[in-house]
């Protein structure tokens, strides 16, 4: 029996010194890193997040992962500036802190603009968001001028009868007209999604 015993505890030291040694060299895991800048896509009035269900497969088909691209649900459907600026906000530092990345792009449609404008300018997020590209954005509802240290691209429609031309364009900012789509159909548009890319990589 002591032969035995003796044999089986010998057995037993040499696997846990293999196992030892395997969990020693084995390649530690970790979150795999970004190469590009996450992008957060903002909704408008009475939107949800799958209104950019179009522009994140485009994005995803020009090579953008899918831990780089988050679209947020708002709290406040009737555009409430403080609530969904609050949640912009969370959302920035989750994704911030999830992806490892420096800082944010945003795109945002309609009111979403005007949301992601007032965190930007009232939460903190001068310092976190790299560029901002809102199509047919509400931007004039809270300023007129581009915040300065971000790159503000505005894409709006000449077709829009729900956001007036005049509330898109900001001083400072990239404005960029387009011609035959309406409002809605700016989050449809091919080539509204490659001029969304072209400003995400300048």
């Amino acid at each position: 029996m002591k032969k035995i015993s003796l044999s089986f505890r010998l057995m037993l030291t040499v696997l846990l010194v293999l196992v030892c040694s395997v969990g020693a060299f084995a390649p530690h895991q970790a979150n795999a890193a970004t190469t590009r800048t996450p992008v957060i896509f903002v909704h408008g009035l009475g939107g949800t997040a799958s209104n950019f269900t179009y522009i994140e497969s485009y994005l995803s088909r020009q090579g953008w992962s899918s831990n780089e691209l988050y679209a947020i649900e708002l709290p406040s459907k009737s555009g409430n500036q403080l609530l969904n600026a609050a949640t912009i906000s969370r959302k920035v530092d989750e994704v911030l802190a999830q992806t490892g990345s420096q800082k944010v792009n945003i795109v945002a449609h309609s009111m979403g603009g005007a949301n992601s404008l007032y965190y930007i300018l009232n939460n903190g997020g001068l310092s976190k968001v790299d560029k901002l590209v809102t199509i047919g954005g509400a931007n004039r509802l809270t300023t007129n001028r581009a915040p300065d240290g971000i790159k503000v691209t505005s894409i709006y429609t000449i077709n829009d009868q729900i956001v007036a031309n005049q509330l898109s364009m900001l001083d400072g900012a990239n404005n960029i007209r387009v011609f035959g789509m309406a409002h809605i159909g700016l989050l449809y548009s091919p080539s509204v999604s490659g001029l969304i890319k072209t400003a995400l990589e300048e």
